[in-house]
């Protein structure tokens, strides 16, 4: 069986420990979710497990022909080769191996009387090996295993004979991706796999890692994603790696419980250093104590800290209170784009009430970040409009924001520009959630990478009294614990949300109603407003890729008499489906009504208080439920009469 082990493995950076005494079994089969803090050393483990750098001590034990593959998070850039040609240098290794298979038949072939039995068993034996590990690496299946891996990450048929160097940086990872994956390695190793991945990829690759054979081990800050590919996690925490067997769901639980007796303990500690401070302070120029507090110096620095995980650190962000605004948040009527003969948006029409929010969905290519510009204004080529409520202050972040910093600024000079005076104590903290560490406040807007600038564009936005936020892939460069901190600041925001995201249980846990677009016919897109969060919206559309097929329309009416009978009929439904969506809509303000009463802390710290005003609240949701399958129903008897 194929294995990577390593015993007792260190390495230190100057003086400080990135692994002490690590050991880890990585074998066919594996399949590992490596977490930890942001700075842990993740991505220096993988390197050593990959043979890329090496450790200051320990034993490392690979299994003979054991093949281990390695995806970094970001820095692949391909050139000089179509898609296709690229993709087939995966086959490389398995070329060079029939190459050499060839050259043993044919010595084969010529042996002579003086070759030995023992070289002619040899060569028999290498000959049927490198056969089969031929056969095993797909090699004559590459061209079909190229198309299903290729098509199975986004790219389509065209991008086949596109030159490598045309592709963007987010498609240059998923050629990188696309090669490891079509190696077919033993072990494979992942770190952010699915950071440059849209919803559709994501599955594919979750399918593709459930019938993978060897073992993996993958980082990454999607936690749907672990959930569904992995059985076991391994924690890298202050240089020691600790394992948790289940899923990432169960690692948090089980992490929760340890967190309550660590942060106790370290409670604990904390007091009993300050009492000790106090008296070193008291006796330390007292003649007659001065040994007493020496003893109390070397107790302190004797004394091994607790550490709390950045993790597990407790970080609440409040924006700025929305401005006040009307109970309609955005109105669109009869928003339409087209690229040629592509109308990616057709005839979107409805309004979003203030606090809904609103998630748009749909496969890669919809249409999604082409109407969240035009609703933030930054597209004005559409036909249609659109109007902002009364009051409506809006913010846009995009997938380029990273370009709009610049300058040499510090991170915390670039903040406290803008911030309003009440928030300026706290922006260290919430850089802190952002991934902006210790120092790192201090680095200069110019130095900051891709990442870091769309994090702090993110922050940067939501900063300022706006009450409508318009967000297209917030999490994109967040890790789990950063994400968390997002989703709890929006869920709280009383202003509306529209938003992107391939995150699943991001998207899952902030959408009240999802706006799904799909494709039509003869080019022509469908969209379609659902009156829930995205796990109903998956629900209704078989996964979410599609909307529902349409029902076939009868034949018109063949006289008069049935002509009238029809027109009422429609007229009557029409009535009934707008009493249902005025309640359904009456119903949904007394929601948020209630939603931001639980908020208050008057109501959320006054157990029956707050326990009346949640049962109220789902009892809205049930009938939310009930209206909605109702409406849904009476527009199909609608769709059907018209």
């Amino acid at each position: 069986m194929a294995f990577v082990q390593f015993t007792k493995v260190s390495l230190a950076f100057a003086d400080r420990d990135i692994l002490n005494d690590v050991s880890l079994n990585l074998a066919e089969g594996s399949k590992a979710a490596l977490t930890g803090a942001n700075g842990a050393g993740k991505t220096t483990l993988m390197k050593i497990i990959a043979g890329l750098i090496q450790s200051d001590s320990g034993e490392r034990a690979v299994q003979k022909g054991t093949r281990v593959s390695y995806l970094p998070q970001s820095g692949i850039v391909h050139f000089g080769k179509t898609l296709k040609e690229e993709a087939e240098t995966a086959f490389f290794f398995a070329a060079e191996k029939l190459h050499r298979m060839e050259e043993v038949g044919r010595e084969l072939e010529k042996k002579s009387a003086e070759s030995s039995e023992s070289r002619i068993a040899a060569l028999v034996e290498e000959h049927h090996r490198l056969g089969e590990e031929v056969e095993n690496s797909g090699y004559y299946r590459r061209e079909a295993a190229v198309s299903t891996v290729l098509k199975g990450l986004g790219f389509r048929s065209g991008d086949i004979d596109r030159n490598t160097e045309e592709f963007s940086g987010g498609w240059q990872m998923r050629i990188a991706l696309a090669k490891i994956l079509l190696e077919n390695p033993d072990i494979l190793l992942l770190d952010e796999p699915t950071n440059y991945l849209d919803i559709e990829a994501r599955n594919w690759l979750e399918s593709w890692l459930l019938n993978y054979t060897g073992g993996y081990l993958l980082v990454s800050h999607d936690r749907y994603f672990l959930d569904v590919t992995i059985n076991e996690v391994l924690e890298l925490f202050q240089g020691k790696l600790k394992r948790y067997p289940g899923n990432y769901s169960g690692y948090e639980i089980t992490r929760e419980v340890e967190m309550e007796s660590l942060l106790k303990r370290h409670a604990a500690q904390q007091e009993e250093i300050k009492k000790t401070e106090a008296l070193i302070n008291r006796f330390r120029y007292k003649a007659s104590k001065a040994a007493f507090a020496q003893e109390l110096i070397k107790r302190l620095d004797k004394m091994e800290k607790i550490e709390i995980p950045e993790s597990l650190k407790k970080i609440n962000i409040r924006l700025p209170p929305p401005p006040h605004s009307g109970r309609i948040a955005l109105k669109l009527n009869g928003i339409s784009k087209s690229y040629g003969d592509n109308h990616v948006l057709n005839n979107i029409e409805f309004p979003v009430e203030a606090g809904e929010k609103l998630l748009v969905a749909g496969y890669n290519g919809a249409g999604k970040t082409t109407l969240l510009r035009i609703l933030a204004g930054e597209d004005k080529d559409y036909e249609g409009e659109f109007q902002y409520g009364s009051g409506i202050v809006p913010g846009y972040f995009s997938q380029d924001a990273a370009e709009t910093i610049t300058g040499s600024m510090t991170v915390l000079e670039y903040l406290e520009a803008d911030a309003e005076t009440g928030l300026i104590p706290k922006l260290r903290d919430m850089l802190g959630a952002f991934l902006f560490r210790g120092d790192d406040v201090y680095k200069s807007l110019s130095v900051l990478s891709g990442g870091e600038k769309s994090r702090l564009a993110l922050l940067h936005m939501l900063l300022k009294p706006l009450n409508l936020l318009i967000l297209d892939e917030p999490t994109n460069h967040l890790d789990l614990h950063s994400k968390d901190i997002l989703l709890e600041c929006l869920k709280s925001f009383t202003g509306t949300v529209i938003f992107v995201s391939h995150d699943r249980a991001f998207m899952e846990a902030l959408s009240t109603k999802t706006l799904g677009l799909s494709a039509g016919e003869n080019g022509q897109h469908k969209h379609r407003l659902y009156f829930g969060g995205y796990a109903y919206y998956l629900e209704r559309t078989e996964g979410g890729t599609n909307l529902e097929k349409e029902i076939p329309k009868p034949p018109p009416p063949a006289d008069r008499t049935e002509k009238k009978q029809q027109d009422s009929l429609i007229r009557r439904l029409r009535r009934e489906e707008e009493t249902i969506l005025a309640e359904m809509e009456a119903l949904e303000t007394e929601r948020n009504r209630l939603e931001n009463y639980l908020c208050r802390p008057d109501i959320y710290s006054h157990p029956i208080k707050a326990r009346e005003t949640k049962k109220k609240i789902d009892e809205i949701l049930a009938a939310l439920e009930t209206k909605s399958k109702l409406w849904e129903a009476k527009a199909a008897e609608l769709e059907k009469a018209g």
